[in-house]
């Protein structure tokens, strides 16, 4: 069957092959399909079917039909989409609780306090759309248990948005609006801005030693080049948290 590379992939080569999806398995991947299949089972739609492994040791699973952007068009930044990602991920969290990990566990760090399974990535560049509406979520590999503030704060990051790169052309008082709705629409009372935005802070960092790690062992300037981005943010949002 026709191999086709498909777009992203920053840590490991994603490939569709028919209705599959497939990317070098690991240590983690009896987790993750574990995982994936406890959300299924709990109601969760919009997430990817796991298939197993095949004969050339690569997680299969299945293809989400949709666009997944990666440059940032202009209806990325629509309140309904805003609303649609926030929704999403707070079904994803309540579908998470109760699972328990099978050994060896997770590619990442586990956050205390556990609340639920974070995905630890929900940003535009892992979210499938149709018709400018969020639809579906993909790359599960890199999740673990934490707070659900965790991954609160990356959604924000990337959607409020905070990210130097994003291609947004609001202001700083459109941003602060779009972090406060944020929290509104997931509805989780002991969680404020000022919170997500002190994980952020703690998420950045904890991602920029990630990615300096990963160049270093790749040889890999971009993920250099990323890292320094998160470094950078790391100090403006820091005076936010702060303010």
């Amino acid at each position: 069957m026709i191999e086709e590379h498909l777009p992203g992939g920053n840590t490991t080569p994603v490939l569709r092959i028919g209705d599959t999806v497939r990317r070098a398995a690991g240590p983690w991947t009896t987790t993750i399909q574990s995982y994936l299949r406890h959300l299924r089972a709990a109601g969760m739609r919009g997430i990817p079917e796991p298939f197993g492994v095949d004969d050339r040791g690569r997680e299969i699973v299945s293809y989400l039909e949709g666009d997944v952007p990666h440059d940032g068009p202009a209806w990325l930044w629509s309140a309904e989409v805003l609303d649609d990602a926030v929704l999403f991920l707070r079904r994803l969290h309540d579908a998470s609780e109760g699972f328990v990990a099978s050994s060896p566990g997770w590619r990442l760090p586990v956050h205390e306090p556990v609340e639920v399974v974070c995905h630890n990535d929900v940003a535009p560049y892992n979210m499938v759309f149709r018709g400018g509406r969020m639809v579906g979520l993909i790359d599960f590999d890199t999740a673990s248990p934490g707070p659900r503030v965790w991954d609160l704060a990356y959604l924000a990051y990337r959607l409020a948005p905070f990210v130097e790169d994003a291609g947004w052309s609001g202001d700083d008082a459109e941003r602060s609006a779009r972090l406060n709705r944020i929290v509104q629409v997931y509805g989780w009372d002991p969680i404020t801005p000022t919170d997500v935005l002190r994980t952020m802070v703690a998420r950045l960092e904890e991602l920029a030693a990630f990615t300096e790690d990963r160049a270093a062992t790749t040889g890999r300037h971009d993920l250099t080049a990323h890292a320094a981005m998160y470094r950078r943010d790391v100090e403006r949002i820091a005076v936010l948290a702060n303010g």
